[in-house]
């Protein structure tokens, strides 16, 4: 039995989109992966995943009329939605990558890393690492702080006003890897391939 009522995948032609539908339906939740703006302002609960470069995603969410929708279902029609990589970075208000403005749910910008230490640190960030802080989360609820996530990226959110929850995670520097404010959410792991403890932070949206 689906834990919601509609999960709605948005296909914004970037992402590993059947792999996210896979993990949802191996906890149980049922869901669609649309384009159908219709269907993503109808949706109980939205997730936005990605892969991919910032401004081409930018450009596909307009082209299809789904950056009109998302506005809409996220912050008029207060639609839970989770981003995963790309698509928590699209949450944003600015992306370095292609210099373009994101939706603007945070006000924070999107920026390379700026390691120094490039032989021990290697841009994309790529493999497993832990997510500290997250006080009060509810994604995390039940997950340990020593837990592991899978990342592959080499961008990252940088700047936050205070009033969201969020998490962080080191790679020669903190950077966010997690927030939450209300009722959007935005990971920059990837819970699809994260096994268990990825299966916890999917299993937690569904209930919300």
């Amino acid at each position: 039995m689906s834990l919601v009522k509609s999960v709605v995948i948005v296909d914004y032609g970037m992402g590993n989109l059947n792999s996210v539908k896979r993990k949802l339906a191996k906890i149980g939740i049922e869901s669609a992966i649309s384009r159908d703006t219709q269907k993503i302002l109808s949706a109980d609960k939205l997730v936005l995943p990605g892969v991919g470069h910032f401004k081409k995603a930018v450009e596909n969410l307009k082209k299809t009329g789904l950056w009109d929708a998302l506005n809409e279902a996220v912050l008029i029609r207060k639609v839970p939605i989770l981003g995963i990589c790309l698509g928590m970075q699209l949450m944003g208000k600015h992306g370095e990558e292609g210099n373009v403005e994101g939706l603007g749910w945070f006000p924070v910008c999107i920026v390379r890393f700026g390691v120094k230490d490039t032989i021990k640190y290697k841009i994309p960030h790529m493999g497993w690492n832990t997510v500290k802080g997250r006080q009060g989360s509810l994604l995390f609820q039940g997950v340990d702080e020593t837990a592991e996530f899978y990342f592959v990226h080499a961008y990252h959110m940088q700047g936050q006003d205070g009033s969201e929850i969020t998490g962080f995670t080191e790679y020669e520097y903190d950077f966010c890897s997690y927030v939450e404010k209300g009722h959007i959410f935005g990971v920059q792991f990837h819970p699809e391939k994260s096994h268990n403890v990825g299966e916890r932070i999917l299993s937690n949206f569904g209930k919300l």
